[in-house]
């Protein structure tokens, strides 16, 4: 299993990467193999403010849809435009080409309640 160190993760198997004042986030190695193929990606936020913990999308794969849940409070920038034609990407790049959506960070206090890698490989397994 692919757990990158240099990302931050949540118990919900989202992880996220800073950069400055925004954030990428994505679903983690572990969630797409549980997943399987994902078949869609809906994500209808772009442009809000959504709430740490809330939900900002859904993963649809072949027998389940999955909620994407924000790991800190911020606003949906944008969405990976590649996902539209290309949602297998998650599957075969979930932490490159597979990435959900980049944000504006709104409460950058909350960044410190995620999870280390070290941290999610425990909850992980």
């Amino acid at each position: 299993m692919n757990i990158p160190t240099e990302l931050k993760y949540t118990k919900d198997h989202e992880w996220i990467r800073i950069e400055g004042e925004e954030a990428v986030i994505g679903i983690t190695d572990f969630a797409q193999g549980e997943l399987g193929d994902i078949v869609f990606v809906d994500i209808s936020s772009e442009g809000q403010e959504v709430d740490q913990h809330a939900v900002f999308g859904t993963v649809e794969a072949v027998k389940t849809v999955s909620d994407l849940f924000m790991p800190v409070k911020g606003t949906v920038l944008s969405v990976n435009p590649g996902l539209a034609d290309d949602p297998a990407a998650v599957n075969k790049d979930p932490y490159g080409a597979g990435w959900m959506v980049r944000i504006r960070v709104s409460d950058k206090a909350q960044l410190g309640e995620l999870l280390s890698a070290e941290q999610y490989h425990a909850v992980a397994g």
